[in-house]
């Protein structure tokens, strides 16, 4: 450190990489002494004239201010207050364009002077070494002092460095074309720069304190010198003009050899920079007790008459400086703030005056040309050698242009000053600092609302934790409350409510099941039980679907007991229709010649109807047959089955006898209506009769024959009643075979006789024709009567064969029924004795059939 400064000491001073030389036009405004203006018409005060946030307003619209009156007030970090900058009333707190390039309106307040220029109370600090360093930090802000070489940073915060300074630099170097106020400012305030200076070293007490300053201002190094000659600790060093020797990092690299890295600030490296400007404020407020209203501003550029320096009030337009500078402006005139190389175009020149503006440049267009159009780069590097950063301001360019803001990053934009050397040198006129500043206005926008979401995201994350926390109390609370303990005068009063509830159920069932449930649910809630007791609901629900199954068998019941009823009914309406139709059938026999062709077709349908209802009768009792399972034994199978021949036995007889009714019916209307027979005829008709007779003959000794088989079958139980004792049931059964056995013999009886009338009466009919014939010639009546006994008889024969083939196969039936039930499960001893009996009966049949067969051929 000890080299270091004897280095410094000994006027040694470091360069930096790039810089450029321009013409410094600076010999226009430097050869007059500062001037004062006369107050303008109006003053335009904006509320933000620094880097940070605004103050609060203090005054009001139509309000009377005096000069260096507060109107705003610090209520934020970064914040510095701004003063009236004469005395006058506030006529308008309005939006203004600003002093930037885009001139975006920003909240100023307007006074109209009163040209009294009458100041406030002020109260200056002569012997500021007897003050605390809070006392001058506080006289720093309150006086509303922030950088003026350009960036306007709030003073207070470098002054309040917490971090060991060991060289404070006071940059005095002012390198930017045309720009002469600070060199005239060293000329004429040099003492009150050298306070300002000491004031600094009180607050930071750094070990050295350099002055540098470019060799084209030897006026203003001898004036420094001379005012800093009895302070060893201050030290004035004189560098070469180089643009941009006034940067920051520049200078600090210039005067110490320090490097401040990328991303940090001087204060990281022991170094702390100020401007000459804003040291002499600094000593205007601890010593005279003035806040900054004013600074001194440099009004050149060839369309100005009486370029030169002046002491401007903050707040004053543009335009009022230019008038008392003698403005001849030129056709597409252009005015500038601040100087050629980092300065901007004014869209207006009533813009008011800021803290950072030191220069306003009107040129004409040999003085400062406009810029050509863009062309694109040929990659010549100059900019890059240019570069007082060592940046790469192509490769930049090209980011900035696609909005690669990672990349930008990477390549170190914000290391970036500005100071438009790259741009200067550039052979395509590229603006490549508009396209940085755009660049970090965008990166800043997108910084700011990443900020703002993870603010967001810890305020909601905060909160979720809060709530969490809130429930968790809650819910232990509630572990730890005491269970509630009933006294027994409570319980009681519970108890007595309950049986009021059961006592009000019989009145009330949907009232009592309520107040039960209510009953029920304060008790336990009481007791600290919380589930829920439905038993007497579900009983009710119990005894109600207990009623519904009752109804339903009771239902069923009903229903069976119907189609039982319905099933007897139909069988009897079956029985009386056959009867009737039977008793129809003679009817017919006995007087076929008085019935008309009408009668016999309603015979006809009346036949057809009982054959009907007796097939139905029939398949009713055999699909009742086949329902009733066999219960202990096979002798039911047996029954069951011997019952299924009768009825199919019966209902093929009905359907033939009923076919016959129908031939009888319909025949004699033909044979009426045909010719009377010949002799040939007549003969044939007598031997067709007697081969009736014959038939007729044959089935009655097969019934008698038939009814002598079923007394034998009637009489042989008692020979199975030795063999083996029946049962009781099996006695009943045998008694109801007897009974049907003896009506069957009594039926076939009865055909028998009628048989064998019937065939004598044929007979007599068959045998005397020749007689008949020889006696005497027929009439035409005899001849019909005679036709119509011959169709009788052959719808009788006819009737016969078919009662033949219905007997055959009931015969067979009954023949193979037994060995199909023997075959479905063992049978006993007494079983297979019945078994034998029952073969022996089908096998006499089968003979009597074959032999009634043999006799037939």
């Amino acid at each position: 450190m000890e080299k270091l400064i004897q280095q410094i000491k000994q006027g040694k001073v470091w360069p930096f990489a790039g810089g450029i030389h321009p013409p410094g036009q600076k010999s226009l405004s430097n050869a007059n002494p500062i001037t004062r203006l006369p107050l303008p018409d109006k003053l335009v005060v904006p509320l933000k004239q620094h880097i940070g946030a605004n103050g609060q307003l203090i005054v009001e619209k139509g309000q009377t201010v005096l000069k260096g009156q507060a109107l705003t007030k610090p209520v934020a970090n970064w914040s510095v207050p701004v003063h009236a900058p004469t005395s006058g009333i506030i006529t308008d707190i309005c939006q203004m364009p600003s002093a930037h390039p885009s001139a975006l309106p920003e909240l100023s307040i307007i006074i109209t002077p009163d040209g009294k220029d009458c100041w406030c109370e002020l109260i200056p600090h002569v012997s500021f070494a007897d003050l605390s360093h809070d006392e001058l930090i506080n006289i720093i802000h309150n006086s509303g002092i922030s950088g003026m070489g350009g960036a306007g940073f709030p003073t207070y915060i470098k002054a309040d460095s917490r971090k060991p300074i060991e060289f404070l630099i006071v940059n005095a170097v002012e390198c930017e074309p045309y720009i002469t106020a600070d060199d005239v400012l060293m000329r004429e305030h040099a003492a009150q720069i050298v306070s300002g200076i000491k004031i600094m070293q009180q607050l930071l007490c750094p070990t050295l304190t350099i002055i540098g300053i470019e060799d084209n201002k030897p006026e203003a190094i001898e004036a420094m010198k001379l005012a800093a000659k009895d302070d060893e600790s201050i030290v004035v060093q004189t560098v070469p003009t180089v643009y941009p020797s006034g940067g920051e990092r520049q200078l600090i690299q210039l005067l110490t050899d320090k490097e401040v890295p990328s991303g940090g600030i001087p204060a990281d490296i022991g170094v702390l920079v100020h401007n000459v400007g804003t040291l002499y404020a600094i000593e205007q407020a601890v010593i005279e007790g003035k806040p900054l209203i004013e600074r001194v501003v440099t009004v050149t550029g060839n369309t100005i008459h009486n370029a030169g320096n002046v002491w401007a009030l903050l707040g004053s337009e543009i335009k009022h400086l230019l008038d008392c500078q003698g403005f001849s402006p030129v056709p597409q005139q252009r005015v500038v703030m601040g100087g050629p190389m980092m300065g901007f175009t004014l869209p207006t020149v009533r813009i008011g005056v800021i803290k950072t503006t030191n220069c306003i440049l009107a040129p004409d267009h040999n003085e400062l040309a406009e810029p050509g159009p863009e062309q694109a780069c040929i990659r010549c590097s100059a900019c890059a050698d240019a570069c007082p950063a060592s940046l790469l301001p192509q490769q930049l360019q090209w980011f900035a242009k696609s909005k690669e803001y990672d990349k930008l990053k990477e390549y170190n934009l914000f290391d970036c000053i500005e100071c438009g050397a790259c741009a200067y040198v550039c052979p395509s006129e590229i603006p490549l600092v508009q396209y940085y500043r755009v660049a970090k206005v965008e990166i800043k926008e997108q910084q700011a609302e990443k900020v703002k979401a993870e603010r967001a995201k810890e305020r909601f994350e905060l909160r979720k934790e809060r709530l969490e926390r809130e429930q968790e109390a809650r819910q232990n609370r509630h572990k730890r409350k005491p269970a509630i303990t009933k006294s027994a005068d409570e319980k009681q009063k519970v108890a007595d409510a309950l049986a009021r509830v059961k006592s009000s159920d019989e009145k009330s069932d949907n009232k009592s099941a309520v107040a039960a449930a209510i009953a029920r649910a304060k008790a336990k809630k009481n007791s600290g039980e919380l589930e829920p007791d439905n038993s007497e609901v579900a009983k009710e629900r119990a005894a109600r679907k207990e009623q519904a199954r009752a109804y339903k068998a009771q239902k069923e019941a009903g229903s069976s007991t119907d189609e039982t009823t319905e099933d007897k009914k139909s069988a009897v309406a079956a029985a009386i229709a056959r009867a009737k139709a039977k008793k129809a059938a003679k009817a017919d026999e006995a007087t076929p010649s008085e019935k008309s062709p009408v009668d016999d077709k309603k015979a006809a349908v009346a036949a057809a109807i009982a054959r009907a209802k007796a097939k139905k009768a029939a398949k009713v009792e055999e699909a009742s047959a086949t329902e009733q399972p066999p219960a202990d034994d096979k002798k039911a199978a047996v029954a069951a089955a011997i019952a299924r021949a009768k009825a199919k036995k019966a209902a093929k007889a009905d359907e033939a006898k009923a076919s016959l009714e129908v031939i009888a019916a319909a025949e004699p209307e033909q044979i009426q209506d045909s010719a009377p027979l010949s002799a040939e005829d007549k003969k044939k008709a007598a031997v067709a009769a007697a081969i009736v007779r014959a038939k007729a003959k044959k089935a009655a000794k097969a019934d008698e024959a038939k009814a002598s088989l079923e007394v034998t079958a009637a009489g042989e139980p008692e020979q199975i009643q030795d063999s083996a004792p029946l049962s009781a049931e099996d006695k009943k059964k045998a008694a109801v075979a007897a009974v049907a056995a003896a009506i069957a013999r009594a039926k076939a009886k009865k055909a028998a006789k009628a048989d064998e009338a019937k065939a004598s009466l044929e007979v007599t009919a068959a045998g005397e024709p020749e007689q008949i014939q020889d006696s005497a010639p027929l009439s035409a009546e005899d001849k019909k009567k005679a036709a119509v006994a011959a169709a009788i008889a052959r719808a009788k024969a006819k009737k016969a064969a078919k009662a033949d083939e219905a007997k055959a196969s009931l015969e067979v039936t009954a023949v193979g029924e037994p060995e199909q039930i023997q075959d479905s499960a063992p049978l006993s001893a007494e079983d297979k004795k019945k078994a034998a009996v029952a073969k022996a009966i089908a096998r006499a049949k089968a003979k009597k059939t074959q032999q009634e067969g043999s006799d037939k051929s």
